[in-house]
């Protein structure tokens, strides 16, 4: 099996790696807080590293799931940073969702180093990366994907290789657009159905059944109704993520009208207090509105 590093402790990458260990690997993690990866290292009797650059000594493969651009870009360069520590033919796979521009800029100073490099970004949030049941998305040469896939196959249910490098970010823009326009109806619908005087539950659990059936109406409409928002995907991570995909798309000149109009959506949600609230809290802007909140 191989010997690994993985760069980010949060609520993503401590499973993530934690699947990796029950895979076999030999697992050395970093976190910008040391404590977590101290914790973490303890918890599966694995080591850590007070530094990138130290973390990754000896790794044939480094995973990285940290925050934005900017945390990605701290992991990675530097005199302590991960590029620092390792050595030609490794190779690094990055998790983070973040811009195909910080993307290509990290995979090109790789490059320089003989360092191969795959673009990752996962859809399936917290429970998908406890359950080991994520969705991967991936860009890079073939031959990078194809080290890299039989390892990520330890959190994986779905994985595939959209291109070249930035190909993974580009996908996951596609995957932020679907579900904000998915979650902001359901957000309509349901508070239609309440002021209808309806049961909101028994018409998800329905329309759950027909073609207006998804994943975010199945998992997420029963805590909507029950003003539940304190799990998922924050609503601060999610305009992070439209507003890589909104200035994309403002590159490529292509309109993205509903994903502008929910973003500012969530921008009042955040007013409300919600920026920590699961993205599923779009419906609290109707609350508000009825002074319910």
């Amino acid at each position: 099996m191989a010997k690994l590093a993985f760069l980010g402790m949060g609520v993503m990458g401590a499973p993530m790696a934690g699947h990796l260990v029950k895979a076999g690997h030999q697992v050395t993690v970093y976190n910008r807080t040391t404590v977590k990866a101290e914790n973490w290292a303890a918890q599966h009797e694995s080591a850590f590293g007070a530094t990138p650059r130290e973390t990754v000594d000896g790794a044939e493969i480094v995973f990285a799931c940290v925050g934005n651009d900017d945390d990605l870009r701290a992991v990675v360069l530097g005199d302590h940073g991960a590029l620092a520590g390792m050595t030609e033919g490794t190779l690094f796979v990055d998790h983070t969702t973040v811009s195909a521009i910080v993307t290509r800029e990290l995979a090109q100073a790789a490059s320089k180093k003989g360092i191969g490099w795959v673009d990752a970004p996962v859809s399936g949030g917290q429970i998908g990366a406890e359950n080991g049941q994520l969705a991967i998305m991936c860009g890079g040469s073939q031959a990078n994907y194809d080290r890299g896939e039989p390892v990520m196959a330890a959190y994986a249910k779905a994985m595939r290789r959209f291109g070249d490098v930035g190909s993974g970010q580009l996908t996951k823009m596609v995957n932020q657009i679907c579900i904000v326009g998915i979650v902001q109806g359901i957000a309509e619908g349901l508070w239609f159905a309440k002021q209808a005087g309806l049961d909101p539950k028994a018409v998800a659990e329905l329309v759950s059944q027909g073609a207006g059936g998804s994943w975010q109406l199945v998992n997420r409409s029963g805590t909507m109704i029950d003003n539940a928002f304190d799990h998922g995907f924050a609503v601060d991570w999610m305009r992070k993520d439209l507003g890589i995909a909104l200035e994309q798309g403002k590159q490529m000149g292509v309109p993205l009208p509903m994903t502008a109009l929910v973003d500012q959506l969530y921008a009042e949600v955040q007013a409300l207090g919600g920026g920590r609230w699961d993205t599923s809290s779009l419906i609290q802007r109707y609350r508000a509105m009825a002074g319910e909140l």
